[in-house]
């Protein structure tokens, strides 16, 4: 239980939040994307990154629920910069109209916040054949970060400051398949387990952010890429188990953390200067933490990349 876990090394624990992780950081002048900005952690991290004076961009499936969030953000800080666009991430297409309506604008680019997710769905594929948690919570992503990578790289040059890709996975990447990715069954329903195949998709988040890593330093950018578990939170990811909803609803407040302590990690690892210069890591409570060993294989993690290339093209 988060309760009564000690502080890391990094002064932070699983209770610290959002805003204590970043209290007297200046954001002012930093553009930001939050994907999944609309409820949850995603609307927790956009608030305290507007908050601590971030530009943000919401990216997010309902305009109208974005709408809202705004609202109620901006009346409690009245200087917050926030704007929403439309942003499915279970669809290539909406991925890249989302990427060019953003590049047309001119907007720069610090920070990239992959944040949006379901969970433990029934098998279903997405509208480009995908398996639907693969596609949206890793795919989707994957290729979002690529059409705006070259904004990053020339945002960090222009503005000398340093740009962080922060991908929200996990702890549930342990409990993958046992061959970690199914490479060559991705979209096969026989054998789908609807917890595995989420657990695959937040491993691919992890091994995501260490291959995309390599290549950045491969480039020389100034650019860290780091993944990350928000910890277990009462949010409406559960919806798709009435089981463990009903249980969530009951025990929440007691065993899991709020959306402010699970926004902290996200916000921690975006803002935050202990995390300058730290890329391929995984955190967990505000402090770098050990995946599972095939969530370090840069051989597994090479080949994602070239599937996730191909899903892609």
């Amino acid at each position: 239980m988060w309760l009564f876990r000690r502080k890391g090394p990094s002064g932070f624990s699983s209770s610290s939040t959002a805003e204590e992780v970043t209290q007297g950081i200046d954001a002012t002048g930093l553009t930001a994307i939050v994907t999944g900005a609309s409820s949850g952690i995603g609307t927790e991290t956009t608030r305290v990154l507007a908050m601590r004076g971030a530009h943000v961009i919401m990216g997010v499936r309902n305009m109208a629920a974005a709408k809202d969030v705004k609202e109620v953000i901006v009346k409690e800080i009245p200087t917050a910069k926030i704007d929403a666009m439309e942003l499915d991430l279970s669809s290539l297409s909406s991925v890249r109209k989302f990427a060019s309506h953003f590049k047309s604008a001119g907007h720069p680019l610090n920070i990239l916040i992959n944040n949006a997710g379901i969970m433990a769905t029934p098998f279903l594929l997405s509208k480009d054949k995908i398996e639907l948690q693969f596609a949206t919570n890793h795919v989707g992503h994957f290729l979002l970060t690529n059409l705006l990578l070259d904004t990053m790289k020339k945002t960090a040059i222009s503005s000398s400051k340093e740009g962080r890709i922060v991908n929200v996975a996990s702890e549930a990447h342990r409990y993958a398949y046992p061959e970690g990715i199914r490479f060559d069954r991705i979209n096969d329903p026989s054998g789908y387990s609807s917890w595995a195949a989420y657990g695959q998709s937040k491993l691919a988040n992890i091994l995501h952010a260490k291959e995309l890593t390599k290549q950045l330093k491969e480039d020389g950018a100034n650019i860290t890429a780091n993944a990350l578990h928000p910890g277990v939170i009462q949010t409406n990811l559960f919806r798709h188990n009435n089981v463990i909803n009903g249980i969530v609803n009951v025990l929440g407040r007691v065993l899991f953390k709020n959306v402010q302590q699970g926004a902290a990690t996200s916000c921690y690892v975006a803002l935050h200067p202990q995390a300058k210069g730290v890329s391929g890591e995984y955190f967990a409570d505000s402090n770098i933490s050990k995946p599972r060993p095939q969530a370090e294989d840069e051989v597994l993690a090479k080949r994602l990349w070239e599937l996730s290339k191909d899903l892609t093209k």
